[in-house]
């Protein structure tokens, strides 16, 4: 006889409750955050004389007679599309209400990872590339913001507010960059955090990719590209510096109007018995090439 009551006021609760404002339930704490697989435990409290009070749920349903608090506890907390309702039956109007519970139940993701859009290997300066950052098996996906680095520096960041599966799903980000000279080996990575509010993890969850390591093909530039003028005296011995950055590595070669033993391939030239004239040293690499001027004049009559 009990029993068929009970399902006669659980089924009228579903149909006729009211809740919100007027309502005599409390949920406490209201908003329950939960990390998927760990135990929860919620109490509902009625603040009148009620006859049924319970809790309508796929997991850890419970009722209690004329008692003004019932529990919700589970264990294990797995179900992802739990969504538990307490609900009362009072012996005064209104008769019937019920609350639900603002119930989050979050998992950081699996794996971040970080790529090149149908790319790999060095790429080129000045061209458009696509960083791809994808995050597996995250949820709430509402709640989490990733946030893309180059080196130390913060350089974008995307949310998935707009969305609103409550089960893990995959979602990605992309990320644009021309690289220039100072990319070349520079870090990119992506970080995936979940901002649960206060009630979640006093720091937000965070899971960081691996660093994808830039290598930039570049043509060779010079660390001073302006021509240098060196004024000869007796015995002075002068070294050009032709030094250039490059990648691939530049190779080196020398010219000079002026007859001189051979000055080599490499990126200083040092002598004691260079003539005066114009010395021009080119850096170069399969990308393209630069050339800087050295000129050696002499001292002028009077000095």
């Amino acid at each position: 006889m009990e029993n068929n009551f009970l399902k006669w006021i659980l089924t009228f609760c579903m149909f006729y409750a009211v809740s919100g404002e007027g309502c005599s339930l409390e949920i406490k704490p209201s908003r329950v955050v939960v990390r998927f697989g760990e135990p929860v435990s919620v109490t509902c409290e009625a603040s009148r004389p009620v006859r049924v009070l319970g809790w309508e749920s796929a997991i850890g349903a419970a009722h209690t007679q004329q008692d003004l608090a019932v529990h919700w506890r589970v264990d294990s907390l797995i179900d992802w599309i739990e969504e538990p309702i307490c609900y009362g039956v009072f012996f005064t109007a209104p008769r019937q209400c019920e609350e639900k519970l603002n119930l989050i139940l979050y998992k950081t993701p699996d794996s971040v990872s970080i790529s090149s859009v149908n790319h790999t290997g060095p790429m080129l300066e000045g061209k458009e590339y696509q960083l791809l950052c994808e995050v597996q098996n995250i949820a709430p996906v509402q709640y989490l913001t990733l946030r893309w680095y180059r080196g130390q520096t913060e350089v974008y960041t995307h949310s998935f507010s707009d969305l609103t599966p409550t089960s893990p799903v995959q979602v990605s980000s992309i990320l644009l960059v021309t690289p220039s000279v100072i990319d070349d080996g520079t870090q990119y990575r992506c970080v995936a955090e979940l901002d649960l509010g206060p009630e979640g993890p006093q720091t937000p969850p965070t899971v960081t990719s691996e660093p994808l390591n830039l290598s930039v093909l570049y043509t060779p530039a010079f660390i001073s590209p302006k021509p240098e003028t060196f004024v000869l005296g007796e015995g002075n011995e002068v070294t050009f510096n032709c030094t250039a950055t490059g990648n691939p590595a530049p190779v080196y070669s020398w010219q000079t109007s002026q007859p001189q033993e051979n000055m080599g391939d490499q990126p200083l030239f040092t002598s004691s018995s260079v003539l005066p004239g114009t010395y021009t040293c080119t850096a170069s690499n399969k990308l393209g090439k630069r050339s800087k001027q050295f000129i050696v004049t002499t001292k002028s009559n009077g000095i």
